[in-house]
């Protein structure tokens, strides 16, 4: 999802309280604090050589102690207007990096209210060669580790 979409679904939600769900349905902590919004830019150079630069937005959670105060649309909306001070485009793709055993980043997919709940989707980062033509692995199935279990041969 990008930073205007993804803006406009939250102030379209106002006074709702917020959930974000894991792709297997896992969730965030309900009291999770958004404790920075930042434009990550990444400057590179793929495997064919072409120089790339790629900026996203970034959401960075805390679960922490405090399950007192909760996050609601409102607050969430006010902190996404900050974004305005950091030059993002508005079509960058939208990333939450949240805490687990060690940090992980997945891709905000979308945004869906249940009645007094609004719903962040995410969905996991993938990575991609962005030269299959130069490298010559076009056509070669992505491996994953997601769902694979013991079997063998499996990623």
């Amino acid at each position: 999802m990008k930073v205007a979409e993804f803006r406009a679904a939250i102030a379209a939600n106002p006074d709702c309280s917020l959930r974000v769900e894991l792709a297997d349905g896992a969730a965030i902590a309900d009291h999770f604090h958004v404790t920075e919004v930042s434009a990550v830019t990444k400057d590179f150079v793929d495997c064919g050589g072409v120089r790339r630069t790629e900026v996203r937005c970034g959401l960075q959670t805390l679960v922490a102690g405090d399950i007192d105060h909760r996050l609601t649309t409102t607050k969430l909306a006010k902190i996404l207007a900050l974004v305005e001070q950091l030059d993002l485009p508005e079509d960058a793709v939208v990333e939450v990096e949240h805490q687990e055993r060690s940090v992980s980043i997945d891709v905000v997919d979308s945004v869906v209210r249940r009645g007094e709940t609004v719903v962040i989707r995410l969905r996991p980062k993938q990575t991609a060669c962005l030269a299959e033509d130069a490298c010559g692995i076009g056509g070669l199935p992505q491996l994953t580790t997601l769902g694979c279990g013991d079997r063998p041969g499996c990623c």
